[in-house]
């Protein structure tokens, strides 16, 4: 439950730090960012809690993942960049947990 809660508030923390003035904006773009979690229809089980996310599901891999830290030098992408790149480090430290 905790690792949810920080899939909002992560993005609250850098819209807050860099997008003051579009904070709400900014917050609501990342937090779209969540839908490349449709990439878990496609597992069996759907949901497994003992499952690292990163490297499986096609939209958490490895490729993927640098393809979002790529995108973070494209400003017009940026706020997209930086909702899909918080969400990969969220899951990749869940996978430690």
């Amino acid at each position: 439950m905790f690792h949810i809660v920080l899939h909002f508030l992560a993005p609250a923390l850098i819209a807050g730090m860099f997008y003051r003035k579009m904070l709400w904006k900014a917050w609501l773009i990342m937090i779209a960012t969540m839908i490349v979690d449709l990439d878990h229809l496609l597992a069996n089980p759907i949901y497994d809690p003992n499952r690292c996310s990163i490297g499986f599901h096609p939209l958490h891999s490895y490729l993927a993942v640098g393809i979002y830290i790529g995108l973070l030098f494209f400003p017009r992408l940026r706020l997209i960049a930086a909702g899909l790149v918080i969400h990969m480090a969220l899951d990749y430290v869940d996978c430690f947990m």
